[in-house]
């Protein structure tokens, strides 16, 4: 990675078509979520991302179906291994340990999410590997740590209900449930990719890589944020409270003549714009809604007053008008009205990228875009998900005379 600062605007066309972390290989020894979502990200953003894949069955979230695609690939392994090579190694054989620490051996980043200590038993652990290659950045990702944790299965519904992030998620009356979405994993993949970048700026500066380590609950007590922050400072235990907020009101979803509408109002001001688009000004000089701590004080009963009113009309209606007031507000809209509604922002959404020019690789491919916006060295989309060891003669060739058997 350059040290250097950001490419001057009128420079930014020479770098056109370039990824940020154009030269950069990473050896992924990931599977199912957390790491290949970090792996991903930097692939979308110019690295050589080689995912390293079991015989015979490879990356667990290929079999992860339905649904699928028309070829019948897992829309699960899909949706986190795009701008990767696939290269097949038996890791329970020598020769294809060593043909791993071939590939290491011209990498600039490890990372892996086996349970702790598979690594090692492998001939494959940091400090094996950072005494041959001292500028290895090596990132560890595991479900508790490699402590007294280092036992327990890293499953995102388990950390979810372990870590605290279910206690604070279903009605006050009801059970707890989990997120849509293994939500702990994207997150833990997100801090794993922030510290590979963290590190390679140390290595940029002194030669020197070193371990990552991030795990599932670390992350997801980071990631509670002030529900956290509640008990750390204050000794309070949140607890359920559906979609309304601990601190701020209204801040929640309400039902309107036909779907619920969500209301972020996170000031006075705002709240005195939705209470005249509600026409009923007089609620903003209401002593019980006066400041955002009165409002939570008496949030059942504004609540109760605000039902009403929105009742009247429907969510679409609503949207518009306070939309148009400044007052954050818009409809509880399904995945399908999300990405339309993406699109009429002008936001990307969906991408496609081409099927490899071989046509190995399939058919093109529908993927989610990269979200993160840079004006000089955009994310790329050149290769679709890879078939399982699509790559695997081609790389080990270039190595060190390995080819495939």
């Amino acid at each position: 990675m350059s040290t250097h600062h950001h490419v001057p605007d009128e420079r930014a066309d020479e770098h056109r078509g370039r990824g940020a972390l154009d030269g950069l290989r990473v050896a992924d020894f990931s599977r199912v979520l957390a790491g290949p979502y970090a792996t991903m990200l930097l692939a979308d953003l110019g690295a050589d991302v080689i995912k390293i894949e079991r015989p015979g069955a490879g990356d667990e979230t290929r079999a992860w179906h339905p649904p699928a695609d028309d070829d019948g690939t897992s829309t699960y392994f899909l949706s986190v291994n795009r701008n990767k090579r696939s290269v097949v190694l038996d890791l329970t054989t020598e020769p294809g340990r060593e043909q791993a620490r071939a590939l290491v051996a011209e990498s600039d980043v490890l990372v892996e999410n086996f349970r702790p200590g598979t690594m090692e038993r492998l001939g494959l652990g940091h400090r094996e590997l950072r005494a041959r290659h001292p500028r290895l950045v090596y990132c560890s990702i595991s479900g508790f740590g490699s402590g007294e944790g280092s036992a327990i299965p890293g499953y995102d519904l388990l950390v979810q209900a372990v870590g605290g992030l279910m206690s604070v998620t279903g009605t006050a009356d009801g059970q707890s449930v989990k997120a849509g979405v293994a939500l702990v994993d994207v997150i833990t993949g997100l801090h794993a990719s922030l510290g590979v970048l963290a590190a390679l700026r140390h290595r940029d500066a002194t030669g020197q890589g070193q371990l990552v380590e991030v795990n599932l609950l670390g992350s997801l007590l980071s990631a509670m944020v002030n529900q956290a922050s509640a008990f750390a400072v204050a000794g309070v235990v949140p607890g359920r409270m559906g979609n309304a907020h601990p601190s701020i009101a209204p801040y929640e979803t309400f039902p309107t003549s036909d779907r619920p509408i969500a209301l972020a109002v996170g000031n006075d001001r705002q709240f005195a714009m939705l209470t005249q688009s509600l026409g009923q000004p007089g609620l903003a000089d209401d002593d019980r809604f006066r400041t955002n701590t009165d409002r939570v004080a008496h949030r059942g009963e504004l609540r109760e007053i605000l039902t009403r009113l929105l009742s009247a009309r429907g969510a679409d209606h609503w949207t518009d008008v306070l939309l148009a007031a400044g007052v954050p507000a818009g409809p509880v809209n399904g995945v399908d009205e999300a990405f339309a509604f993406a699109r009429r922002l002008g936001l990307p959404g969906i991408v496609e990228i081409p099927a490899a020019a071989d046509g190995a690789d399939g058919r093109p491919s529908r993927q989610v875009a990269h979200p993160i916006a840079l004006s000089g060295t955009p994310a790329r989309y050149l290769l679709p998900p890879p078939q399982l060891g699509r790559h695997t003669e081609e790389i080990l060739r270039g190595l060190t005379g390995h080819v495939s058997e």
